[in-house]
């Protein structure tokens, strides 16, 4: 069997558990294990088809067994665990991915160190690095052979256990080691914590699920929010099959319940929705904002060396006045919001500088940033550089560590001078903050904040999954869906509106819709009565077009919050678009009750009338409108449509004649053809139709647009043989 069909029937064995039919899949199972030859994963299946058979002839008896439901778990978590190994052993003699051809090749090897071992020799490391820096001899600089040892350490390290699918019970035992180790270093215990959950992402395994989950409460705030975020990715991918595993879940339950670990795990999957935007924002940038700066390159320089009034700290307005020009104030304020609020703007930015031979170790995507790295040149590890700009630039926490580590690579190809004008401009002016006092710290303090930490290590896990070279390689959890309400193990954990509500709001601050509402739905179900809710479902399903439905939702804001303008004008919105104009003119009434100056109410009372026929009525509201802007276009189209079908063509034909020529849409010639056709003007008639055909850019849009209007000319006397005749006048 190939990758693909080995892949294949593994995942029909997991549909099958998902759907409780466990008879049959462990008929797929055994046909899998039959393949690999493993003879200790058949006789394991084997004892678990004998234990099910037995516990389905106890029931056939009628007997009472307690321990019924338990046991038919524990049988379900075995038999996807022997699927898990089976197609594993599959896969590692087919696979051309990394994974399986460093599975195979570590197979061969006499012995691996164990997680004990490595923990022992990244100790000693860290003592050596100590005494190093202690003594003046040194001049506090660690020898490169010794960051070269401690660096091969951490990649080895990461290497074994990201291809060590399945602790054993010592393995775990070893691991909780580096928890309670007071010498292990922050960076190498951050760093086993992605290999963690790397290799959890690769194949469950419940020891390591437990890991994590110990892990998101070390005292060191990076390696407890790396594990909490890949904690939060397992979970979207397992949540569904931990209902196999109740002591698994029950602590993950207590954990909440002790240390809010679904409060945690809402500010990452937040985190993780903000993600989904990146590509967006990415877009935009490299569409819209790099090829205007590109475009007004000159006029950027002469902002940036044209003052000569150094010491004044005001923006200079022309600075302003010239990003106007460019329409650049807009997007770059909208950027900047964007970076405020954690999203990933410097993705574009940094996605070409992931080709150094530092990221082809696939460890160093994950590797925390340290100025004492081997690969980062000596000269630029102890320049004075790191006392003034560069400082800045990696203490400001605006960087995620793979950024920092591309950005001084690119630095050290530099010549010294242009280093220096990049950074001062990349500090855009904040180099005087430097100078005062705590300025540094408060940027740390700012950088180390556990909500910043787990974002930028997200930003570090996407750049891994889109930009470096095996990314095909690897299942993306960014492309997966986020729906924590429809997963077994998230609901658990965050289903609680206080939890819940903060996620709806962000993705429909966001305009996903879609995604928000079932999480509306279900706080109202789950026994949520706040009105704005229901605004929110309402709003979701008008955007979707089920009015009747958005209808309903807004009827039980309105009854919890009576009165609401907004509530009032988007029920009768709701009802016009339903064609209910009776119905949506008494909302719209209301609504002109509350605002009596809101130009769209009445611009919609009067249209609601003219549906209705009202057509003096409606003409009263569009006049009243003209009265209320200068050069109303809007009301003056509404006056000629109206005047039209009232039979006031002169009225009509003098306002469509207001229409300026260069707002004149093929609508308002169109239009303008009909006044001059029942007016008797069939000359005028046929060289308004051609300058609206010419706009549609069509016939067969013109004549689409023609004839929905046939019936109202009709009734206005054009003889219904008549149209075809003046349709083809156009061509």
């Amino acid at each position: 069997m190939n990758e693909a069909s080995i892949n294949e029937q593994y995942q029909s064995i997991v549909h099958l558990l998902g759907q409780n039919r466990l008879r049959e899949a462990q008929t797929q199972v055994e046909a899998l294990t039959t393949l690999v030859g493993d003879w200790a994963l058949s006789n394991r299946l084997e004892q678990g088809k004998t234990s099910y058979q037995y516990m389905l002839q106890y029931m056939q008896q009628g007997m009472n067994d307690p321990q019924r439901q338990s046991l038919y778990l524990q049988l379900c978590a075995d038999t996807w665990e022997i699927a898990d190994r089976a197609r594993l052993a599959a896969l590692d003699k087919t696979s051309h991915r990394y994974y399986h051809e460093l599975r195979r090749s570590r197979a061969y090897l006499a012995a691996i160190p164990s997680l004990e071992e490595r923990l022992q020799t990244l100790e000693g490391l860290a003592d050596d690095f100590a005494l190093h820096q202690l003594s003046p001899q040194q001049g506090r600089s660690i020898p490169d052979d010794l960051l070269r040892k401690h660096e091969d350490t951490n990649r080895q390290t990461f290497l074994d256990i990201w291809t060590n699918s399945e602790w054993t019970a010592e393995d775990a035992r070893q691991a909780e080691m580096w928890l309670a180790s007071d010498y292990v270093p922050v960076d190498d215990l951050s760093l086993m914590a992605s290999a963690v959950s790397m290799s959890l992402l690769e194949n469950f395994d419940a020891l390591k699920l437990q890991w994590l989950l110990q892990a998101t409460l070390s005292h060191d705030a990076a390696p407890g929010e790396r594990a909490l975020v890949g904690l939060a990715l397992a979970l979207l991918r397992y949540g569904e099959r931990l209902r196999f595993y109740p002591k698994l879940m029950e602590a993950l339950v207590l954990h909440d319940e002790e240390y809010g670990l679904g409060q945690r795990l809402c500010t990452v999957f937040i985190q993780l929705l903000q993600s989904q935007d990146t590509e967006k924002i990415s877009r935009k940038m490299q569409e819209e904002i790099i090829p205007k700066m590109m475009q007004n390159s000159d006029i950027l320089r002469k902002l940036r060396f044209g003052s000569d009034d150094a010491d004044e700290e005001d923006a200079n307005p022309d600075w302003i006045e010239a990003f106007d020009k460019m329409g650049l104030n807009e997007k770059m304020q909208e950027m900047s919001e964007l970076q405020l609020e954690g999203s990933d703007v410097y993705m574009s930015t940094f996605s070409m500088l992931k080709g150094y031979p530092f990221f082809q170790d696939l460890s160093n995507w994950f590797l925390p940033f340290s100025i004492e790295h081997s690969a980062i040149s000596r000269d630029l590890r102890e320049s004075d550089i790191m006392a003034t700009p560069l400082r800045f630039v990696l203490e400001a926490g605006f960087f995620c560590n793979s950024d920092k580590y591309s950005m001084l690579f690119m630095l050290q190809q530099m010549p010294p001078a242009q280093r220096n004008m990049m950074l001062m401009q990349m500090t855009n002016g904040q180099i005087e903050k430097l100078n005062e006092e705590h300025y540094l710290d408060k940027l740390h303090n700012q950088s180390i904040r556990l909500e910043v930490i787990s974002n930028q290590y997200i930003h570090d896990l996407y750049r891994f999954y889109k930009l470096n070279r095996r990314k095909n390689e690897f299942h993306d959890p960014f492309k997966e869906p986020i729906t924590f309400y429809a997963n077994f193990a998230l609901r658990q954990l965050m289903g609680k509106p206080r939890l819940e509500q903060p996620i709806a709001d962000y993705l429909f601050r966001k305009e996903r819709l879609d995604e928000a509402l079932p999480i509306y739905q279900k706080l109202i179900t789950d026994g949520t009565t706040a009105p704005d809710i229901y605004q929110k479902v309402g709003f979701c399903l008008q955007k979707q077009k089920v009015y009747d439905e958005a209808v309903a939702a807004y009827r039980m804001a309105d009854t919890l919050n009576p009165d609401h303008v907004w509530t009032i004008r988007h029920l009768a919105t709701c009802y016009r678009l339903l064609k209910d104009y009776e119905t949506a003119l008494a909302y719209y009434r209301k609504a002109e009750e509350i605002q009596p100056e809101n130009q769209n109410v009445l611009f919609h009372i009067g249209t609601c009338l003219a549906e209705l026929k009202q057509y003096d009525e409606a003409l009263k509201c569009f006049f009243r409108l003209d009265l209320m802007k200068d050069n109303n276009v809007k009301a003056w189209r509404a006056i000629g449509w109206c005047s039209l079908l009232n039979g006031r063509w002169g009225q009509a034909a003098k306002y469509y004649a207001r229409i300026p020529e260069t707002e004149r849409t093929a609508d308002d010639c169109l239009n303008a053809g009909h006044v001059a056709w029942v007016s008797g003007d069939v000359a005028g008639a046929v060289s308004h139709y051609r300058q609206s055909a010419a706009k549609f850019g069509t016939h067969a849009a013109f004549r689409e647009a023609f004839e929905k209007d046939r019936n109202s000319l009709i009734h206005l006397g054009i003889l219904e043989e008549d149209i075809p005749l003046m349709e083809d006048q156009t061509i």
